[in-house]
């Protein structure tokens, strides 16, 4: 019998994209709904993940890190002296696409499925080209968008994880890979203790993680009024940029 590994990132598309595997090839595949925790992630995401277990009837089971066995981003910051940069975010790199590699070493997976909704068939196309090609893309099979991924669960009765409420997904508050100024400030007013560890952070590590006007700058110089660019549109995942 053939193996499924489903990627279950803690948002909506990953939630609906295990539903759809389960019950369409349950019978014929032995399938695995894998997590990579995040120690930052905003706690209701465990809330979210245990609502989604009941959903589809069977445990989400994780995947971590051997070198990193806390998963905390701020750690891998520390550790790395980086935080985010033209070449990406080491939180991804190590926390998400290494523990997939590490997790694929103690078990043979036959097929994989990520949460790519028919918005982003870009990006299953740029990750069957790049990291896998035996990818079963369920949700663009399905004609699925994130919308309708969003009231699929809805109707389900399951609450969507707390971070939609201000951000467009379900990653860490303060996601280092995020420039907008618009974001950052959503960060200051939802999530004052991020914001304010990651300017500290980001400063004793010399980076600068916002743009403004044109120019990267402080977190802690940036304008409390200041706007500029979407809340966010990054995606953390075993699929995003490296370092």
């Amino acid at each position: 019998m053939e193996t499924i590994a489903v990627w279950f990132s803690c948002g909506a598309a990953s939630a609906v994209a295990a539903k759809l595997t389960v019950e369409k090839y349950g019978e014929t595949h032995n399938i695995l709904i894998v997590n990579n925790p995040i120690k930052e992630e905003d706690p209701d995401n465990i809330r979210f993940k245990n609502d989604v277990e009941k959903w589809i009837g069977q445990e989400i089971i994780e995947a971590t890190n051997k070198d990193y066995p806390n998963a905390s981003i701020v750690e891998i910051f520390e550790k790395r002296k980086y935080m985010s940069g033209i070449a990406g975010a080491p939180c991804t790199m190590l926390l998400k696409k290494e523990a997939r590699y590490q997790f694929e070493l103690t078990h043979e997976i036959d097929w994989h499925v990520l949460g790519f909704t028919v918005d982003e068939t870009h990006r299953h196309e740029r990750f069957i080209k790049g990291e896998r090609a035996n990818t079963i893309p369920v949700l663009i099979d399905a004609g699925y968008t994130k919308t309708m991924c969003f009231d699929a669960l809805i109707m389900a009765g399951i609450k969507l994880p707390a971070m939609y409420d201000n951000y467009e997904n379900a990653n860490c508050p303060g996601c280092v890979k995020a420039t907008s100024p618009t974001y950052w400030n959503t960060v200051r007013v939802v999530h004052p203790e991020v914001f304010e560890d990651r300017a500290e952070q980001s400063d004793r590590l010399g980076v600068k993680l916002v743009r403004y006007k044109g120019k990267r700058i402080s977190l802690k110089d940036l304008p409390k009024n200041a706007k500029g660019g979407k809340i966010q549109t990054y995606e953390c995942g075993i699929f995003c940029d490296s370092y």
